[in-house]
């Protein structure tokens, strides 16, 4: 492989599904995730589901993008206090019968998910939850979800309002109506078959018993079920995906949308999510080649950038010994303090790195003007002195003197009743 960053293809990540096959545990990630990532031009690099994996997040690096999908349900104590939401024994028992292949927390799978999602917020690192994955992103911004939708929703809605969001009969036949909210990005993406419609409505596939109950403050939603859960949302300060913004979560499963026995989508705007999604992709991978590509400076630039290397060698200098203050020029310590305010896209790790030595060039600042107040007052002092007669002088010598022997034999009390009061 070309050791060239802009030969590499951006690498989304996805975490597997463990599941139980001839008594072994196997991985698996659906194909439709992968020929859509793939033919929008993104890699697809499987994280798979294995004990210790949380652990070593960062050999997968360069990450461009995440995508989160299908899996069991979460794990309630990472957004309930407790693991009722207000349940019986009796109910938490038939939802476990009821939903039998999802009930089953799969611990392992949360952490590693739960840590791509962060990494993603703290970066904005591209990232798309579908079912599942919408419900960690929510979960990992501080939002929680309903434990079973049918126990804790429908029952509260009137008959009319209630929704099928799981029907085990007729399992990828299954859809049922949403209502999209103008202006988002789904509204975009299903216009053509919206304005088709004359409705701000799809139908769309369900596959869910769990979804989003308190949505976290950051996000907006793009779609509402008739019993009102949300079926999709997005940050809009995160949303640009030609400047490689883009973090949301769907609820239903686009890729997924199929005509009866064809790979025909329900609607033109089924790919779209996947499509704009490697856009943003694409364009984070090339944000960060630009950081990572050495610069060539012309003449101007390369006299600034050694005015600032220069800055802060003798502020790191200053700082550590003292010495050099007395060759120093003001503007030498300024280069460094201008250029760690101004606004500069930089990596992490430079970040971190300049902020130490923000640090040290502000305290050698403030060590510099000490200095200068005290080299003031020592020249008054001096002044001052210079026009005192040669007996004031003697007299304020003796007083100091007299003021020195009185000190030092408190100080000698002091610490002699101390070593008694420890004895």
């Amino acid at each position: 492989m070309s050791s060239n960053l802009s030969n590499i293809l951006p690498r989304v990540l996805i975490v597997s599904r463990r599941t139980l096959r001839k008594n072994k545990f196997v991985d698996f990630v659906g194909e439709y995730h992968l020929d859509l990532i793939v033919s929008y031009g993104a890699v697809p690099v499987i994280v798979p589901r294995v004990c210790g994996v949380h652990m070593l997040l960062n050999s997968f690096e360069p990450i461009h993008g995440v995508l989160l999908c299908e899996g069991e349900d979460i794990d309630p104590s990472l957004y309930e206090q407790d693991n009722t939401a207000g349940l019986s024994q009796e109910e938490m028992d038939e939802i476990r019968r009821l939903h039998a292949s999802d009930t089953s927390i799969d611990k392992e799978k949360d952490s590693i998910e739960l840590s791509l999602a962060k990494l993603c917020l703290e970066r904005n690192i591209p990232y798309m939850g579908i079912c599942r994955g919408s419900q960690v992103l929510n979960v990992a911004c501080g939002g929680t979800l309903y434990q079973d939708i049918g126990k804790e929703l429908s029952k509260k809605c009137p008959e009319s309002e209630r929704v099928m969001h799981i029907n085990y009969d007729d399992y990828d036949g299954h859809r049922h109506v949403v209502k999209v909210v103008e202006n988002t990005p789904l509204h975009h993406w299903f216009k053509d078959s919206l304005e088709e419609n004359g409705k701000m409505e799809i139908f769309v596939n369900s596959y869910h018993h769990q979804g989003v109950k308190r949505l976290a403050q950051r996000f907006v939603p793009m779609a509402f079920a008739p019993d009102g859960l949300i079926e999709g949302f997005y940050d809009p300060d995160a949303y640009n995906p030609e400047e490689g913004k883009f973090i949301m979560g769907l609820q239903f499963h686009p890729e997924r949308m199929r005509k009866p026995d064809s790979d025909d989508f329900d609607y033109q705007g089924c790919p779209f999510a996947y499509k704009e999604f490697v856009k943003a992709v694409i364009a984070y991978q090339k944000r960060l080649n630009r950081l990572a590509l050495p610069l060539k400076l012309n003449k101007e630039m390369e006299n600034k950038r050694k005015k600032i290397v220069r800055s802060f060698s003798v502020a790191k200098n200053l700082y550590a010994t003292g010495r050099g203050r007395n060759s120093l020029k003001e503007s030498e310590l300024e280069a460094g303090a201008e250029f760690l305010e101004s606004n500069t896209a930089l990596s992490v790790q430079q970040e971190n790195r300049l902020k130490q030595m923000g640090a040290t060039v502000r305290n050698a600042g403030s060590y510099v003007e000490k200095l200068k107040l005290n080299e003031e007052r020592e020249k008054m002092a001096r002044n001052v002195m210079g026009n005192m007669s040669v007996e004031q002088l003697s007299d304020l010598l003796s007083f100091y003197h007299t003021m020195g022997q009185i000190c030092s034999e408190v100080l000698e009390r002091k610490l002699n009743n101390l070593v008694n009061d420890f004895s």
